[in-house]
């Protein structure tokens, strides 16, 4: 279980993530929704262990994350951190010398299912073509967490059916996935939880399935709901 109990993140003045208390458990895809600047990043980084809280704690089965939990969740940024000499295959290299739990094979086969060559140099891809191979490079990890952050931004139609069934792939009971986004329609078609944050506050977490039987709204219904008017409404 991936826990966070009154997670906080000031920069200065301004609060990026305010007194966030959640938890989200393995057999699940969850979805992390808000508009730009809503605190999904800030938080997922502070969950991976990558940014310092103000306050709060982050938990990963337990016990607080820290450098020991980190090899356990596999995280995808929205930064490039690729140089522009590498090909594919080097930045899974790169990856197999920096993680353990790595498997090129897996890489490979994930890279190939998307159509994307390991030889390729990363400066001649598309913004499209870079999306795949980050994820390809982060769901060829052994994780117990995977999160991946705006997948889907500025990605076209094809690509994004590419991403949806690699994501899916990587689905198992065992496995905790966690995507932000703000594209809602992507994100409807994968997660079976959903988490609306605005402002870095927690709004909702809602289980999808019960949402529609028993509230009779989808999740682009909840998003307009929560975040087109600035009132939720149930």
């Amino acid at each position: 279980m991936l826990e966070s109990k009154e997670l906080t993140k000031k920069y200065g003045v301004k609060t990026a993530v305010d007194c966030v208390s959640l938890s989200m458990e393995p057999g699940h895809i969850y979805a992390m929704l808000g508009p730009n600047g809503s605190g999904k990043t800030t938080w997922m980084k502070m969950a991976a262990g990558l940014v310092k809280p103000t306050s709060g704690t982050v938990f990963f089965n337990g016990t607080p994350v820290g450098i020991e939990s980190r090899k356990d969740v596999a995280y995808m940024s929205t930064e490039p951190y690729f140089y522009d000499w590498m090909n594919i295959e080097a930045a899974g290299k790169y990856y197999q010398d920096f993680f353990e739990d790595f498997s090129m094979s897996s890489f490979l086969r994930i890279l190939h299912d998307m159509g994307l060559n390991e030889k390729d140099k990363i400066r001649t891809l598309s913004s499209g073509m870079v999306a795949k191979m980050k994820i390809a490079l982060t769901l060829a990890r052994d994780a117990k967490v995977y999160m991946l952050d705006e997948p889907f931004n500025g990605i076209d139609l094809l690509a994004r059916d590419e991403i949806r069934s690699a994501i899916l792939n990587a689905a198992v009971p065992e496995k905790l996935l966690l995507l932000s986004s703000h594209l809602v329609e992507e994100m409807e078609a994968i997660a079976d939880r959903a988490v609306f944050i605005r402002s870095g506050r927690l709004i909702e977490v809602r289980d999808l399935e019960e949402m529609r039987e028993v509230d009779g709204v989808s999740m682009a219904d909840r998003y307009r709901a929560i975040f087109g008017h600035g009132e939720v409404q149930a």
